[in-house]
């Protein structure tokens, strides 16, 4: 089958589009026939090699990409899935051979789910990783009361905003004004266009500062400064979270496979809860372009590549 790897690290024309063996379920695993795969930012982070250093990625002769993957399972083995189903899945993994740029990928049925019904397997193939980083980071937080989401009108901000809303918190949403309407329909009850002096400009918003803070555009410090004393800071990346100042609990989100969870968010799509985005489809031999139009940002919703 063919698939894109990674032999060395580097820019977009690192990655190879090769040639390689059909991947063998295990006991416990299902083969999926890739219909589409996401193209997220730890993709590019991947590639570049900067998460080596991070000690995310030990050395490893091939690196597959892609997390996310919607399409149909193609060899259930002993799982409760049958041949045919339509399915999305995670791969969290990050240093195995092959990922979701692929024809086929492997992975452990606790990883998968249904996918939800009424969307195109583009649009489902942007929920697994960016929908569970949402929904996980959520569940760090103990506050009833009032979050502060950065990033409002990004992949995993807009899943934020949205999540947070149905759990009946008030949201105050943080993104370029030109993103406004959009993110107040994800269920923003407040906005505050991004820029400098955030904590002055939240505080006038909600006196004394916000009771927790879903940092996802990696604002650290003026994020921090919104969030009242002894509130509560959700970071998004190795190396991002600042200090506890003020006695702010900060804690990082690790993104883990959840076939369940999965299956529960795929249902808030298809009952309108969650937004699903597509900025793009291209095919798999565009895997660099792809790449290239991700680095140059502006996009909204995920890029999605198809064999």
């Amino acid at each position: 089958m063919r698939a894109v790897v990674v032999r060395r690290f580097g820019g977009p024309e690192v990655l190879e589009f090769a040639e390689v063996p059909v991947p063998e379920p295990g006991p416990g695993q299902v083969r999926i026939r890739v219909a589409a795969a996401a193209v997220n930012p730890v993709d590019l982070a991947t590639r570049s090699g900067v998460l080596g250093p991070a000690g995310v990625v030990p050395p490893r002769e091939v690196l597959g990409l892609g997390w996310d993957v919607a399409g149909s399972v193609d060899d259930a083995g002993d799982t409760g899935f049958r041949a045919g189903d339509a399915v999305i899945g995670l791969r969290d993994r990050i240093a195995t051979p092959l990922g979701a740029y692929a024809e086929q990928i492997v992975l452990d049925a606790s990883a998968v789910a249904p996918a939800p019904a009424g969307v195109s397997p583009f649009e489902a193939a942007t929920l697994p990783l960016n929908a569970l980083t949402a929904a996980q980071a959520l569940d760090l937080v103990e506050t009833t009361g009032t979050v502060l989401v950065t990033g409002a009108a990004g992949a995993v901000g807009g899943y934020a905003v949205a999540l947070a809303h149905a759990r009946k918190l008030r949201v105050v949403a943080v993104a370029s004004e030109a993103d406004e309407a959009q993110v107040r329909s994800f269920g923003a009850d407040e906005f505050v266009p991004r820029g400098p002096s955030l904590g002055d400009r939240v505080r006038a918003v909600v006196p004394g500062g916000v009771d927790a803070a879903l940092d996802t555009a990696l604002l650290g410090l003026d994020a921090l400064d919104a969030v009242r004393g002894g509130g509560e800071f959700v970071a998004f990346a190795a190396g991002a979270a600042p200090l506890g100042l003020r006695g702010i609990r900060v804690r990082s989100v690790w993104i883990r496979a959840d076939g369940e969870r999965l299956a529960g968010l795929a249902r808030l799509v298809e009952n309108g809860t969650l937004p699903v985005r597509v900025a793009g489809v291209l095919p798999l031999t565009e895997a660099a372009a792809a790449h290239e139009r991700l680095a140059a940002g502006g996009l909204r919703g995920r890029l999605v590549l198809t064999p």
